[in-house]
C-alpha cells in the first residue's frame, strides 16, 4: 500500500499491480480498493499496471470535512499523478476505469481537467435530471454517520439513492455482508453528491477531449442499460461496448481487462 495525498490534506490509500500501462480503477459506492483486487488482477495478467484506491471516507483513506465531489475530483487527480509518475506516461496521465458511480466520478473528473489517456465508463448511472434522490439525503446521511448510525446511513442509501426494495434491504440487513459493509456509511454522502452534481452530465464532460468508452453488461438493471445507451447518443464520439460477461451490475475481470488492453495498445 502506498498513501498520496490530496490537495486538503487527506492521506488517499492506492495499491499497483502489474507493469505497463497504467490503469487507474475507480470503484463505486459501498466499496473498498480490495473489492477491485480481481479485476485489477486481470488487467494486470493482461500488461497494464492496475492502480486501486480507497476513495475518500472508505478503508484506509481519510476524510476532511466538508464533503464535496471537487474533493474526490481532487484525490482522482493526485492517483492519476502518482501513477503517471512512476509509469511509461511520464506525467501525461494515466487510463482511468470507473464502475457505477465511480464512473460518474471519472468522467466528472475528466470534465474537470484531470489528465487521463483514455476514460473507460462502466456502467454509470447517470438520471438525466429525472428521479433523483431528495436533496437532502447527503446531510442526512452525513447526520446518521456522525451520531454513531453508518449502518442506517447504508440503509437509507440504498432505499433512497439505488432503490432498492424493501425486502431486497432486510435480506441484506440479515447476511454477513451488512457488517462488513456498515462502516462505510459516511461514504455514501460522497456518492449521494457526485451523482446529484452530475446527474445530467455538463458540457465539459459531454466534450472531454480523451478518448471515451461505455461499457455496459446485458444482463444488468435496465436503467443502467438505458443510462449508458442515453450517455453514448450524447456523445456521439464516444465508443460504446456491451459485454455479456459482465452480469448483475459487476466487472468481468478478463473480459474488461481484454477491452481495456486492447484499446491501451493501440
Amino acid at each position: 500500500m502506498d498513501i498520496v495525498t490530496s490537495a486538503d490534506g487527506t492521506p488517499i490509500a492506492t495499491h499497483s499491480v502489474g507493469e505497463g500501462p497504467a490503469i487507474v480503477i475507480v470503484n463505486g459506492a459501498l466499496s473498498r480498493a480490495q473489492d477491485a483486487a480481481e479485476v485489477a488482477r486481470a488487467m494486470a495478467d493482461a500488461g497494464l499496471r492496475a492502480v486501486t484506491y480507497d476513495r475518500r471516507a472508505r478503508g484506509d483513506s481519510g476524510e476532511t470535512p466538508p464533503a464535496a465531489p471537487e474533493r474526490e475530483v481532487e484525490d482522482l487527480a493526485a492517483v492519476v499523478a502518482a501513477a503517471s509518475e512512476t509509469g511509461t506516461e511520464a506525467g501525461g496521465g494515466a487510463a482511468v476505469l470507473g464502475h457505477s458511480s465511480g464512473a460518474i466520478l471519472a468522467h466528472f473528473a475528466a470534465g474537470e481537467g484531470v489528465p487521463m489517456t483514455h476514460l473507460f465508463l462502466s456502467e454509470p448511472p447517470f438520471r438525466f435530471g429525472q428521479g433523483d434522490p431528495a436533496a437532502d439525503l447527503a446531510d442526512r446521511l452525513r447526520a446518521m454517520a456522525d451520531e454513531g448510525r453508518p449502518g442506517d446511513a447504508v440503509v437509507a442509501f440504498q432505499r433512497e439513492a439505488v432503490g432498492l426494495p424493501d425486502a431486497a434491504i432486510e435480506q441484506f440487513r440479515a447476511s454477513p455482508l451488512f457488517d462488513a459493509t456498515a462502516p462505510l456509511g459516511a461514504s455514501t454522502v460522497y456518492d449521494v453528491l457526485v451523482t446529484q452534481r452530475a446527474s445530467m452530465p455538463s458540457s465539459a464532460m459531454r466534450e472531454v477531449r480523451m478518448p471515451v468508452t461505455i461499457l455496459c453488461g446485458v444482463e444488468t438493471m435496465p436503467f443502467l442499460i438505458s443510462a449508458a445507451a442515453r450517455l453514448a447518443e450524447l456523445m456521439p464520439d464516444a465508443e460504446y461496448l456491451e459485454v455479456p460477461e459482465s452480469v448483475g451490475h459487476g466487472i468481468h475481470p478478463e473480459a474488461t481487462a481484454r477491452i481495456v488492453a486492447e484499446r491501451l495498445e493501440a
